[in-house]
């Protein structure tokens, strides 16, 4: 008996049946830009081979005013077709399902050629839309059509149409962005006008027998979004219109809401789908957050959904639903919903991947396979980059010993777990653990190697990590100074008035860590709601609670400072930076930017501003935290590298920059994928 009887359930969707009830749902990762037809192929098919029920690709231009960008991928002719074709035909080879997303993102869209229901421009983008005429109006929905008719030439078993998120067709749905007085605008029966014809006329294009799924946008959180009733009277007509399923969107682009985060509590918006569900005939997918095959089977069977998706999980692990129909869940690669490597890199032109899992998107670069000699390969740092190289090497074949001075594995993993927010860290080194102990890794904790101790391996693999680096503040030998190491591993007291010196990634973990006092919200999805002035949308539209964010009173009063003039928090992730600066800011976190630290005495930290340095101020303190940068902890390797021994350098021994926790395990990844 399964242990996930409702997610491996198939589903009969009439003229065709998922083999189980998990769609990997639809990320722009930038593959099908490349032009490498043979490489995205292969990304899907590896997913395919996973046995996830059925997969959605990443948006797909119908036009080029509609294309997220220029350059971005189109369905507009017979080489469209002929490049996804090797898409199609190499995942049903590997017995997969897959749908092709058409998006067209409207006044989203990075081009001045883009087109809206008015001329609103967007505030994340830079080009103001043209409203549509009628004419316009009418050019769109048959591109679409033909663009869902393409994708069938092409083998896809459906579209996906996508209406959330804020993009073209949502545009319409709402007054916020349609000012129109015809009759695409004005009532709501006017405005679900739009979505309604594209999915009467995409099912016109493409016969019965094709899997239309309208991607839906359950809760807008954004100014004069949708109603519930709104919800369920459009979700109605697109069913009667010809949907096959009704897929989740949650929030617009634009809102100022975390929706994905890691901060963003697990499955936090299945209430909203579960909402819908009895109101419509058609199978119902619920969306954000759901990483463990646990809290899909939870969600399935509390009748939440008739479906889930799961994206950025499907990068972590490819095989997640296969690990959890042999039983083995535990080895399930974490997707601890960082954005780092992700949508990160989608937002910064860069080909996706996945922090936990390098080989994300690279699988026809970056493979992972036997060794023809085997070696004895010591790795001395049991962080993410030490515990990546040992894992790969050995699934290779190789024999690893993995030394660390530490009493548990997982390095800084282990400070960042402690942080509110961050709690899937906890998690992702618990799955480190299983995988050395699955790959047959010899662990030595507590072990304090010197270069002599290396002599009997073929590799030896240095992953020491780092050191903090020290600020030589006049003062700062005094007992209110503490590290950032001590303050999260909880071995010191922490004062009332606290100033974090430094305003990287870690003084921001440190600041968050300080201002709690008791349970994460992250834990507590009615606390995060009201944190976030998230509401029922059924009691005030769009989803957004009348009083706004209300944020529980912080802990400590936190002053947080940087000498970089600049703004604080400049260098946080693109897609996540906002969320801690906001999260911050609700708390009452003072951020100074473009300080000297001149000295620290009982009074607190003296500081002053410029070259010249004026305007000598206090911050009154009873502690001051330094997270004032890392140094390489490079001694190990400078000493085998003085007895003449060769060894390979990874992590935060090689580079310190902001404890990068993704290039360590890259470079983890492929080194030991090389040896």
């Amino acid at each position: 008996m399964s242990n996930y009887p409702h997610m491996l359930a198939p589903l009969d969707l009439g003229f065709t049946t998922l083999k189980n009830r998990v769609l990997m749902g639809s990320m722009h990762t930038g593959l099908e830009e490349t032009q490498d037809w043979n490489r995205v192929a292969e990304f899907y098919a590896t997913r395919a081979r996973g046995d996830v029920g059925l997969m959605v690709t990443g948006g797909i231009g119908p036009n080029p005013e509609g294309s997220v960008a220029h350059g971005a991928a189109m369905m507009t002719s017979q080489k469209d077709i002929d490049n996804h074709s090797v898409i199609t035909q190499r995942v049903h080879e590997a017995g997969g399902k897959i749908c092709m997303q058409i998006l067209h993102a409207g006044r989203y869209a990075f081009t001045p050629e883009c087109v809206a229901p008015s001329a609103v421009k967007s505030p994340i983008s830079m080009f103001a839309p043209k409203e549509l005429d009628e004419e316009g109006i009418e050019k769109q929905i048959a591109d679409i059509a033909a663009c869902a008719l393409r994708a069938k030439q092409a083998g896809y078993d459906g579209v996906e149409v996508m209406g959330s998120e804020g993009y073209f067709l949502n545009q319409f749905l709402v007054t916020h962005t349609n000012k129109r007085t015809d009759r695409w605008g004005g009532s709501y029966e006017n405005r679900m006008r739009l979505p309604i014809e594209v999915v009467k006329r995409v099912r016109e294009a493409v016969g019965a027998e094709f899997i239309i799924i309208y991607r839906l946008s359950m809760i807008d959180l954004v100014p004069n979004g949708s109603t519930h009733a709104e919800v369920v009277q459009l979700a109605q007509e697109i069913e009667k219109a010809g949907a096959t399923i009704i897929n989740t969107g949650i929030g617009w682009h634009e809102a100022r809401i975390p929706t994905i985060s890691t901060s963003v509590p697990r499955a936090a918006f299945a209430w909203v789908t579960k909402k819908l569900m009895g109101k419509v005939g058609i199978p119902i997918i619920t969306s954000n957050r759901i990483n463990t095959p646990q809290v899909a089977e939870e969600l399935l069977a509390d009748g939440c959904a008739d479906m889930v998706s799961l994206a950025r999980p499907m990068l972590a692990d490819a095989d997640f639903v296969a690990k959890a129909m042999a039983g083995h869940a535990d080895r399930i690669a974490p997707c601890i919903a960082c954005n780092q490597a992700c949508l990160d890199h989608t937002f910064g032109g860069k080909i996706s991947t996945c922090l936990v899992n390098p080989r994300a998107c690279y699988e026809t670069e970056l493979k992972i396979e036997a060794t023809a000699a085997p070696k004895t390969i010591a790795v001395v740092g049991a962080g993410p980059a030490g515990l990546s190289a040992a894992i790969t090497a050995a699934e290779r074949g190789h024999s690893v010993t993995i030394f660390d001075r530490a009493s548990e594995i997982g390095g800084q993993l282990n400070l960042a777990k402690q942080v509110a927010g961050k709690e899937e860290f906890w998690g992702f080194v618990e799955w480190y653990r299983t995988m050395v102990d699955h790959h047959g890794v010899t662990v030595k904790l507590n072990t304090e190697v010197s270069a002599n101790d290396l002599d009997g391996f073929d590799e030896v693999i240095i992953a020491t990590g780092v050191v903090p680096r020290d600020p030589q503040i006049p003062g700062q030998n005094s007992g209110k100074v503490v590290s950032y190491i001590d303050v999260l591993k909880g071995t010191v007291e922490v004062g009332q008035r606290v100033a974090v010196i430094g305003a990287g990634g870690i003084g921001f973990d440190v600041s968050e860590h300080l201002v709690h006092d008791g349970d994460s919200t992250t834990l507590n999805l009615p606390e995060w709601m009201r944190e976030w002035g998230v509401t029922d949308p059924e009691e005030h539209r769009s989803g957004l609670a009348p009083e706004g964010p209300q944020p529980h009173k912080p802990a400590r009063q936190i002053t947080m400072l940087q000498r970089k003039p600049t703004k604080v928090g400049k260098g946080l992730g693109k897609t996540t930076g906002w969320i801690h600066r906001a999260s911050l800011t609700m708390k009452e976190v003072k951020m100074i930017a473009g300080v000297n630290y001149e000295k620290i005495d009982a009074d607190g930290l003296h500081i002053s501003f410029g070259e010249a340095r004026e305007n000598p101020t206090l911050i009154e303190a009873d502690t001051i935290v330094l997270c004032a940068g890392q140094l390489s902890d490079r001694s190990l390797a400078d000493a085998l590298e003085a007895k003449g021994k060769t060894c390979h350098v990874i992590g935060g021994a090689d580079v310190a920059a902001e404890l990068d926790a993704k290039r360590a395990i890259n470079q983890g990844t492929r080194l030991a994928a090389a040896l």
